[in-house]
Formats: C-alpha cells, sequence, structure tokens
C-alpha cells in the first residue's frame, strides 16, 4: 500500500520552518537564515520512502504586513492551507505561545492540524512540557516536539505524517525533491548568502533573479531599492559580492561560471508589478 499526500509547514515568521523541511528531506530544498520573512514563495520538498510520498509545502511566515510583497507572503502562505491533506503548525519552544500562534491556528481545521514545536534543542525540558500543555489547547489532530537543527524527533514526525496520508498515486517521480527549477534555485542560494552577510533592513529590499543561462555560465542579478544601497551589496572592492559567488560556487555543478550584477529596482517591494515579474 503506497500512501501519498501534500503536507503544509505554516506558522510565525522565524520559527523553523524552511530548516524543518530541510531535516524531514534529508537534505537543502530551501534557504534559511535567522531574517524572519527568509522564505518568499511556497516552495515544495519531496520525500519518498518504499511506503508512500510526502509533498511538504514550506511557506512565508505569516505576519502583519507593511508592504506589497509582505501581502502577498501572506497571501502565498494562506493559499497553502486549501487542498492540502495535513497541515503542520510551527512553534517556536523557545519563545512564549502567543496570539500570533493562535491567529494562525485559527485558521487551520484542527481535524487535519499537527502541531510541531521546534527548537526543543534550545530549550530545557520542563519549558517543553509547559509550552506543549499551552499547545494542547489548540485541540489540534496530534503534537510533536522536534529539533531542526539536531534532527531530534523528526523521523517520528515523518512516520506519523506518512500514516496519516490517503492512499494514492506518486505525484512526483522518485528522484525529485523539490519543485524549484534550477534558475530559480541558484537565485535563492545567491540570496541566501546575502542575507547572511547584510544586516539591518537591508536584506528586506533585495531580490535575485537569474537573467542568463548560457552552457555552463549563469548570470544571477541583485535588485536593491535604492542607488545608496548598490555600494553596500557591492563592498569595497566587490568583497561581498566576491564572498557570495565563492559561497554560492560551493553548491552548483563544478564549472559553473556565475555572474553577479546589481541593479537598482526604486522601490521594487512596495510595487505590486514588480513582485509578480519577480514570481513572488
Amino acid at each position: 500500500m503506497t500512501r501519498s499526500g501534500f503536507v503544509t509547514l505554516v506558522g510565525r515568521p522565524n520559527v523553523g520552518k524552511s530548516s524543518l523541511l530541510n531535516a524531514m528531506c534529508g537534505r537543502k530544498v530551501s534557504i534559511v537564515s535567522d531574517k524572519p520573512q527568509t522564505t518568499r514563495r511556497q516552495v515544495r520538498g519531496v520525500v519518498n520512502r518504499g511506503d508512500g510520498q510526502i509533498v511538504f509545502v514550506d511557506t512565508p511566515g505569516l505576519h502583519k504586513p507593511v508592504t506589497a510583497l509582505g501581502e502577498r507572503v501572506n497571501s502565498a502562505a494562506l493559499d497553502s492551507l486549501s487542498d492540502v491533506d495535513i497541515v503542520c503548525l510551527v512553534v517556536d519552544a523557545t519563545q512564549p505561545v502567543g496570539s500570533g500562534d493562535s491567529w494562525v491556528a485559527s485558521r487551520l481545521d484542527a481535524s487535519k492540524a499537527v502541531v510541531v514545536l521546534n527548537k526543543i534543542d534550545a530549550v530545557s525540558r520542563d519549558v517543553i512540557v509547559q509550552q506543549l500543555a499551552k499547545l494542547a489547547e489548540l485541540d489540534a489532530e496530534s503534537y510533536f516536539p522536534v529539533s531542526a537543527r539536531t534532527s531530534e524527533g523528526v523521523p517520528a514526525l515523518v512516520d506519523h505524517l506518512v500514516s496519516r496520508l490517503p492512499e494514492g498515486p506518486l505525484y512526483y517521480p522518485e528522484d525529485v525533491i523539490s519543485d524549484l527549477s534550477e534558475t530559480d534555485w541558484i537565485a535563492e542560494l545567491v540570496r541566501e548568502e546575502l542575507l547572511g552577510i547584510m544586516r539591518d533592513e537591508l536584506p528586506y529590499s533585495i531580490a535575485t533573479r537569474v537573467v542568463d543561462v548560457e552552457g555552463d555560465r549563469v548570470v544571477c542579478e541583485i535588485l536593491v531599492e535604492r542607488e545608496s544601497q548598490k555600494g553596500m551589496v557591492v563592498g569595497r572592492s566587490g568583497s561581498i559580492l566576491k564572498r557570495v559567488r565563492q559561497k554560492v560556487r560551493q553548491q552548483l555543478p563544478a564549472g559553473t561560471k556565475l555572474e553577479l550584477k546589481v541593479k537598482v529596482d526604486k522601490d521594487w517591494q512596495r510595487r505590486p508589478d514588480r513582485i509578480e515579474r519577480l514570481g513572488y
């Protein structure tokens, strides 16, 4: 008997949804950083096992939007709640269970909701017990304490999710692990490295897209909102771009020639037409 279906990961920003997705898939399929709103679009990761296939949908963190981009990523997350078999509400064990978690939970069908308490490696057992007791008020189908960083509890969670899926066909070939195209993945890797380097508010003004591929040559464009930000991204004598290029190339096939170009697209994250064109 083969089980298959779709499982969405939802929650507040920075609760570790992308890290958890990577842990369950056994490899990196979604970029990760300590910046909220790292994920801007739905990303699918596929887990293939002898007894079934899970198609995970990673979503942007739900938050109070202040820009057109914020509204778009919120919409992407909420859209993911329909037509799925299971919804995993991911909660940060290091933070008090608050109104934000309750707000997200109120939009879920409790009968197909699994609450995942993440980051348990960073808190004491007493805190874990207290958090789970508080989360029990959400009346979800089940509860799992896990650590995406150490993978503690992750295998048990995946086993449970497979057992809850209906019998069905494989939605993706068994060798597929993500629905991101190669060019979108490269653009995301570039943005991930920039998020790790840049500080303050600049990361939210950055977008990336691959604009040209020819043989093993890939050109990735980095968009910023103001001319003053361009120099910050380039760095002194191109130092930041050099660091980003080196780190991304380590994750690409040998021989890939990666070119990075920085372009100003004024206030792009406040312009719905630009957000649409960037694929968010």
